[in-house]
């Protein structure tokens, strides 16, 4: 059994970051053709899309700020007459910020995190779920994290927006599942990425002792959970917060 996604156009936001790269070869790998959205690092993304096109796939990058709606609907329509609408979304973009314990905090990055969770969310799928609808099909794979379900100290303004992400999940998926659209969570705990890789891994002790299996995850595991998400394999599963993360977090029933 494979994962087959030829013939489908897949738009992965955040897709020239350190998971969302992975994210986007697997898709290709498994026959997807790519558009890659990027903030600012435009040369990552190119070079991205110069390695998916010499491997046979189509790919296209796009800039936005998935922040603002403005921004988010010209990539819409940028996307839309250059490249194709996608049948796959891939919610993976979120703003980076220092953790601090709550009354440390910032105010700022409560804003922050509830625009690049929340509202990114709300935005693309005010974007491209129409195109879903119209077809009667449509893939969407969001981003969320164990500390969602965890809620350990000093992550406060990143815990409070994902849960708020988990509610609008939940709702979409009820909304378009009508429309043989799935809707489904990801959530990864500390994952190694090729930033870490190059910059020297941390063996995290006392982490991967939380950690049933023993060890960090890695992009790859993340990546393969939202290739299967995003085929027929998973046409069943919608509404879903499917934790990636060795069994440290463990939904109960």
């Amino acid at each position: 059994m494979n994962i087959d996604l030829s013939g489908k156009k897949a738009l992965v936001t955040g897709g020239s970051g350190g998971l969302g790269r992975t994210i986007v070869r697997t898709l290709a790998e498994c026959g997807a053709d790519v558009a890659i959205h990027y903030n600012s690092d435009k040369a990552s993304a190119e070079k991205l899309v110069d390695e998916l096109r010499g491997n046979g796939r189509q790919a296209a990058a796009f800039q936005a700020d998935i922040t603002n709606l403005d921004s988010v609907t010209k990539m819409k329509n940028d996307i839309e007459a250059g490249f194709g609408m996608p049948d796959i979304l891939i919610v993976n973009a979120v703003i980076q910020y220092e953790w601090k314990p709550l009354l440390e905090q910032e105010i700022r990055d409560y804003y922050s995190q509830f625009e690049s969770c929340v509202m990114q969310m709300v935005y693309m799928s005010k974007m491209f779920v129409p195109y879903m609808k119209e077809q009667h099909y449509g893939r969407i794979v969001v981003m969320n994290t164990e500390c969602a379900f965890m809620a350990e100290p000093n992550c406060s303004a990143y815990t409070s927006a994902k849960r708020g992400l988990d509610g609008i999940v939940r709702v979409l998926a009820k909304e378009v599942g009508k429309d043989n659209i799935t809707v489904n969570q990801i959530a990864p705990g500390w994952t190694i990425t090729d930033k870490e890789r190059a910059n020297g891994i941390n063996p995290a002790p006392e982490y991967v002792a939380t950690v049933p299996l023993a060890r960090r995850g890695t992009d790859t595991d993340i990546a393969n959970m939202a290739a299967f998400l995003a085929s027929d394999l998973a046409s069943f599963t919608t509404g879903a917060y499917i934790p990636v993360a060795g069994g440290r977090v463990m939904p109960a029933i």
